[in-house]
């Protein structure tokens, strides 16, 4: 995985998690540990995973202290047995100790989204359709969320509101139909990566054909449905350019027969809001 996160993208946010862990201060590591003493720390991996937050698992202890260096054996994105080593970090032991458990539990979250993203991917190898993930990221973990995706092979949906014009259920129902949504949202055009409207039956289908959306998401829809819509969009005039999502319901079980019903994206909320951790451990041992 070539691609790397900058900094300044999640430092402030790594501060802010310090200072909730620490408090006043980690009374136990400052009234145990010797001011002065050195430490190494070694990041073992304890279960099959996707590596993924290196980089601010690392910046953790260099905020605590600027001194402190890492010796990295692997990257993001590559993939990881247990008992194999990452990465070892040198430094004052006080901040190897107080810094552990941000710094842990950060790639443990970071790198439980890459290993499940890497699963979906290879559930939908060769047909053609693209994973994404979407906006069900854990408030304040986007950027670094999302980053996760694409380490592990994933691509990334809207990042905020701004990003896309995303016309749901809610939207229609408000603005009054499909043909209203859609219409009302064409001055949007200039300033929209793509327009999109979420359908839910044929009727809504058809309706949203009539208006040419740069994307048609089919939502809540049986791989049997799916397949039938897309057919219905193939058929239409000029509809090689309307580019096809399914989203709703899709587990690691049912994603290849999605997949393989031909559309172009799979959106899963999973991604994000219910990957579950992944089991790494930082031993500590005087240096």
């Amino acid at each position: 995985m070539s691609e790397s996160l900058d900094p300044s993208s999640y430092r402030e946010l790594l501060r802010g998690f310090l200072k909730e862990d620490l408090g006043d201060g980690d009374i136990t590591t400052e009234t145990v540990v010797p001011a002065g003493l050195r430490a190494r720390g070694e990041l073992i991996a304890k279960a099959p995973l996707v590596l993924a937050g290196l980089d601010p698992f690392l910046e953790v202890f260099r905020l605590l202290d600027p001194s402190a260096t890492a010796e990295i054996a692997r990257k993001d994105g590559e993939e990881l047995c247990p008992g194999e080593s990452p990465a070892r970090v040198r430094g004052l032991a006080r901040a190897l100790l107080s810094g552990e458990r941000v710094a842990l539990n950060l790639l443990q979250r970071l790198s439980g989204v890459a290993t499940l993203t890497r699963r979906f991917v290879r559930e939908v190898a060769v047909t053609g359709a693209q994973i994404l993930d979407t906006r069900k990221t854990t408030p304040g973990l986007r950027t670094l969320e999302k980053y996760a995706v694409r380490v592990g092979g994933g691509r990334n949906h809207r990042k905020d509101l701004a990003e896309a014009v995303l016309i749901k259920e809610n939207h229609i129902r408000l603005a009054g139909g499909v043909s209203q949504a859609l219409h009302a949202a064409q001055p949007a055009k200039d300033r929209a990566a793509w327009i999109e409207i979420e359908v839910t039956n044929f009727d809504e289908l058809h309706e949203a054909l009539e208006h040419g959306p740069d994307v048609i998401l089919l939502d809540n829809m049986s791989p049997a449905l799916v397949r039938q819509a897309v057919e219905r969009v193939r058929r239409a005039e000029d509809s090689r350019r309307i580019r096809i999502e399914a989203s709703g319901g899709i587990t690691l079980g049912n994603v290849r027969e999605f997949a393989e019903a031909g559309v172009d994206w799979i959106s899963v909320g999973a991604l994000t809001h219910s990957a579950p951790a992944v089991d790494l451990s930082f031993e500590i041992e005087p240096q």
